[in-house]
């Protein structure tokens, strides 16, 4: 699929760079670098980095992460008026969970060209069948995003020595 180019605004530019700060604590334990926030307006509601190695659940993608502590801070399943800010684009778990909480917009940075659902391998946020399609805006902090995985699985591919 042919990616768009990005026209970054100021807000979404600070809010991804919080979603990227929480790639990197997430990478500093261990995990692959992803990380993800969820405002309404201009307040803070979740942030978290993925947790799938350190609480050996499968589902602790840091999207899911965030909508789960977002729900719990609104006292509400639905999440209508926010924005999920994230440092990759979404798989079909996380996808799915974002259709379902009801999220207004979803601003990612890296492609993934071997998962993504929103728009790399299919597109099932704005799958014309579901009755809640999202808003999509791709490739904000694009660069940092990308870099900060690529060095993750740069270093750890250089850490495994080969076997003969």
């Amino acid at each position: 699929m042919t990616q768009p180019s990005v026209v970054e605004r100021e807000e979404d530019v600070r809010w991804m760079s919080l979603a990227l700060d929480e790639a990197k604590e997430a990478q500093r334990a261990g995990e692959v670098p992803v990380g993800a926030v969820i405002v309404r307006g201009t307040d803070l509601l979740a942030k978290a980095g993925n947790r799938t190695l350190r609480d050996q659940d499968p589902t602790g993608h840091a999207e899911s992460l965030a909508i789960r502590a977002a729900a719990e801070s609104l006292g509400s399943w639905r999440l209508e008026g926010c924005t999920l800010y994230v440092t990759l684009e979404p798989c079909a778990m996380c996808a799915g969970a974002i259709v379902l909480a009801r999220l207004d917009r979803v601003v990612f940075g890296a492609w993934d060209d071997k998962a993504g659902m929103a728009g790399s391998v299919a597109d099932l946020l704005r799958h014309p069948r579901l009755n809640h399609r999202p808003q999509v805006h791709a490739g904000v902090c694009g660069d940092a995003s990308r870099n900060l995985l690529s060095d993750f699985f740069r270093a750890r591919r250089g850490a495994v020595e080969p076997s003969r």
